[in-house]
């Protein structure tokens, strides 16, 4: 009789032990919860686990009864909390039905226990809702498609810019500019590859740059394709031309950019294509000799050189067509299209350095990672702005060069907004202006060119802002390239301490109206609003909104009481609930439920708080970033994809900050080897330092607070901004806890950067997710119709073009720092067999 109890009893007690600690466990947890106005779930349930754990111990039949209880709350409890999202389920069930089981199989072992068919049948059924549940993981979720998707030739938002390049009015099978031409549409009217055959695309060519980088990689690079070559930059700003067609280098050129240049990351998302106009500045001929190299004037070219290819078309004259390429040590490079030789007579051997009278500049402070943009032969050109180090930090001053000679035509400086005329001698920009980091877009036929703005140095402190600082910052701002002096300006956030920069590039488009089209300007913005505009005037052609915004926070004297809200369309989610917090666990959901209780959050633009953590939703890398949008002219459709992700933020007091050793970059020792944006920089300059939980994650398992899904993707008419279709765009093979690449296939929709291509075959490409995938997806149902696995990350906008009479799809893969994705340096391309 002994054996027999002792046999009895031991899996008894295991289990019963088990189930008290868990509900241990849960009590401490949910207590702690409780005691900040959280979910009193946890703490219930846990006090019902450890009677029912000890009572199984014991023998007691009442501990199954008791369980039973417990399961049958907590999905009453669920489906009031989750409904019918199963990525809500997952935190909430899976310890308490994966123990139901455990409970089960033991129920007949009790004192006047329950029957083994029975025990035995519900631990199966337990098993099989448990399987049910992890199946329901590879099932689409939250994909809606509320209307239809318009035919092809059913709008028309092509637009004029002028006819000053080629990329005015691409050719065909071009890709002239980073947008794909200058209207910055992201659209391919080639139609080669299309929904009926592109399941048949395979490689064709791979080319290695050879530029890999072990920390702050992320090149974000868009080449440019003209006539027979390709035109791109990689992480460090080495410039390569390679054969369209088959992938052979043609040439490249090293601007010998030193690694202590590199800001926060190594990006360089595209360079620039221009023809100098035949005669150029000194009235030469095409073809002409000029009689130096020294000015103003063009060079003949001669030899080998001088019969090379130089992108489309013949023209002998030595950089007649030209490459422009930003460097991250603040420097304009000119090199001839056809050899990748400077080009002498610009500026000084082929470069300029715009650090000129912005005082002291530390190596990684002033930077250029985006591709300028030429207006009427004014070569525009903003820069980074290191973030997070200094409130004194260098100017953001935006300048334009003369693109034949390199001579500064203009300075514009939001810090003295009245003034365009350049300094001279020592005077100094405003230091910690507003800077502009991301690609702006111009029109050749006004002359103006448009600037999304970011912010002043110090993101999260705005008390030593100007007045003029204040008003231009975070701001859509079109400038005359004729005088460097605004022609007009919207501001998307009023004393921006969100770090809400505009990092997408706008698109020009003609808006469909009732009194017909009118030459149009779309903006997307972080906090998913997006703008139209009269390019011409500035005036809003959908309404825009004030709206009231929480108020307080550290500098309460600041906080406007309004912000403008956009009533064409958003990206923007609904406002976070405790509901929507997360975990793997019921552990770590209450980990996170704890932070949420803990900080101040109200909705967008919770302000900045010094006495505790603040929730920032979206956060800086929500919405649309430098990816931008694309549009379909002819069917009037625009495709956004966006993230969905919250920052968690405290503001650090200065004495705290030094005792962490948060100090500017230039003063670390030992170096600075990255992270997150915004995770310990010290705001040398203001009282506070600024910590922010890029993602809202937890520490020990690097997953997410908030449930998935954490970006998406988005068709949106555009005449009437309704959307289309919207899914969760991102799956779940290259994320896991701990960094673990789970490699599972279930969408879970992830943090995104770069963006889509639109072509006329019907089809949207796009990478940007962490799973490491190029894809072909549908406009008309956005369901995915093609895919490939790259070998590093693919953070970079794709490009379609085509060459001999193939089509192909270009992305470059090189992965990102901070969205953990392998670092890469491969140029890729697609096509369709050779046949």
């Amino acid at each position: 009789m002994a054996d027999h109890a002792r046999k009895r009893d031991l899996p008894l007690m295991f289990i019963g032990v088990l189930v008290a600690l868990v509900g241990a466990a849960f009590i401490g947890g949910g207590g702690w919860l409780a005691s900040l106005g959280g979910s009193w779930y946890y703490l219930i349930a846990g006090l019902g686990m450890l009677f029912s754990g000890g009572l199984l111990a014991a023998g007691r039949r009442l501990g199954i009864t008791l369980y039973t209880l417990v399961v049958a709350g907590t999905l009453l409890w669920t489906l009031w909390e989750a409904g019918a999202d199963y990525w809500g389920w997952i935190p909430r069930l899976d310890v308490i039905l994966g123990l139901g089981v455990l409970v089960a199989l033991v129920a007949p072992r009790v004192r006047d226990g329950f029957g083994k068919g029975a025990s035995f049948g519900v631990a199966g059924l337990l098993v099989v809702v448990i399987v049910a549940g992890l199946g329901l993981a590879f099932v689409p979720f939250d994909f809606v498609h509320p209307n239809p998707v318009p035919e092809a030739g059913s709008a028309a938002l092509a637009t004029t810019v002028g006819n000053d390049q080629p990329a005015d009015n691409p050719a065909p099978g071009d890709w002239p500019a980073y947008g794909g031409g200058n209207s910055a549409q992201r659209f391919s009217p080639l139609d080669g590859i299309n929904r009926d055959n592109v399941a048949g695309l395979e490689r064709a060519w791979t080319y290695r740059t050879g530029d890999l980088l072990e920390e702050r990689w992320g090149a974000e690079t868009t080449p440019l394709k003209v006539g027979d070559d390709v035109f791109l930059c990689t992480s460090r700003n080495i410039v390569i031309s390679l054969d369209a067609a088959s992938g052979e280098e043609n040439w490249r050129y090293d601007p010998q950019v030193s690694k202590d240049a590199i800001p926060y990351t190594a990006a360089c998302r595209g360079v620039t294509y221009y023809e100098v106009p035949p005669g150029g500045h000194a009235g030469n001929e095409a073809g002409g000799d000029a009689p130096d190299n020294d000015g103003d004037h063009l060079v003949a070219a001669s030899g080998e050189a001088a019969g090379r290819r130089a992108g489309n078309g013949a023209d002998e004259r030595a950089c007649a067509k030209r490459i422009f390429s930003g460097t991250l040590d603040g420097r304009l490079i000119a090199v001839d299209a056809a050899t990748g030789e400077p080009c002498q007579g610009f500026g000084d051997g082929g470069q300029v350095d715009i650090k000129k009278n912005m005082g002291e500049t530390p190596p990684g402070y002033v930077s250029i990672n985006s591709a300028p943009v030429i207006v009427r032969d004014t070569l525009v050109t903003g820069h980074q702005v290191l973030d997070g180090q200094r409130r004194d930090a260098p100017s953001g001053v935006i300048k334009g060069f003369d693109a034949i000679t390199g001579e500064l035509k203009w300075a514009w400086d939001a810090g003295r907004p009245e003034r365009g005329e350049p300094l001279t001698g020592d005077d100094t920009y405003t230091r910690g202006s507003p800077n502009m980091w991301t690609t702006a877009v111009g029109d050749n036929q006004l002359g103006l060119v448009y600037l999304p703005m970011g912010n002043s140095a110090a993101d999260y402190w705005s008390t030593p802002r100007s007045e003029a600082e204040n008003k231009w910052a975070t701001s859509l701002v079109a400038l005359d390239v004729s005088t460097g002096k605004p022609a007009w300006h919207f501001q998307t956030a009023h004393k921006d301490v969100w770090d809400y920069d505009l990092g997408s590039q706008p698109s020009l488009l003609d808006f469909p109206t009732d009194d017909g089209p009118v030459p149009a300007l779309l903006l997307p913005t972080k906090q998913g609003g997006l703008y139209v505009f009269d390019r011409r005037t500035g005036e809003p052609l959908v309404d825009i909104e004030e709206r009231p915004v929480p108020q307080g926070g550290a500098e309460p004297e600041q906080r406007t009481a309004t912000q403008p809200y956009s009533n064409y369309h958003s990206l923007q989610q609904p406002d976070l609930t405790p509901a929507d917090v997360w975990g793997m666990t019921p552990f770590d959901q209450m980990y996170c439920r704890a932070q949420f209780q803990k900080a101040d959050y109200r909705g967008m633009y919770t302000p900045p708080n010094a006495d505790r953590p603040w929730i920032e939703f979206t956060g800086y890398n929500g919405g649309s970033d430098w990816g931008s949008v694309a549009l379909d002219p002819n069917r009037g459709v625009m495709i956004a994809n966006y993230n969905i992700t919250p920052n968690y933020n405290r503001l650090v007091p200065r004495e705290k900050a030094n005792e962490y050793g948060w100090v500017p970059r230039e003063e670390k020792k030992g170096g600075d080897h990255g992270g997150a944006e915004g995770q310990g920089d010290p705001q040398a300059g203001t009282p506070y330092a600024i910590d922010v939980n890029a993602g809202w994650r937890v520490k020990w398992t690097g997953l997410l607070c908030k449930q998935p899904p954490y970006g998406g993707i988005r068709a949106v008419d555009v005449k009437t901004g309704k959307t289309l279709w919207d899914r969760p765009f991102g799956t779940a093979r290259a994320n896991g806890p701990w960094g673990i690449r789970s490699g599972l296939p279930f969408t879970i929709g992830t943090p995104n950067n770069g963006g889509a291509v639109v072509t006329a075959g019907g089809l949207i490409f796009i990478a940007a997710a962490t799973d490491d995938l190029i894809r072909a997806i549908d406009i008309e149902t956005g369901e995915t119709v093609w895919r490939d696995a790259l070998p590093a990350g693919g953070q970079a906008n794709p490009l379609v073009y085509e060459a001999d009479g193939r089509q192909y799809l270009m992305i470059v893969a090189t992965g990102h720092h901070f969205m953990e994705t392998p670092s890469g340096d491969y140029v890729i391309t697609y096509a369709l067999p050779d046949r």
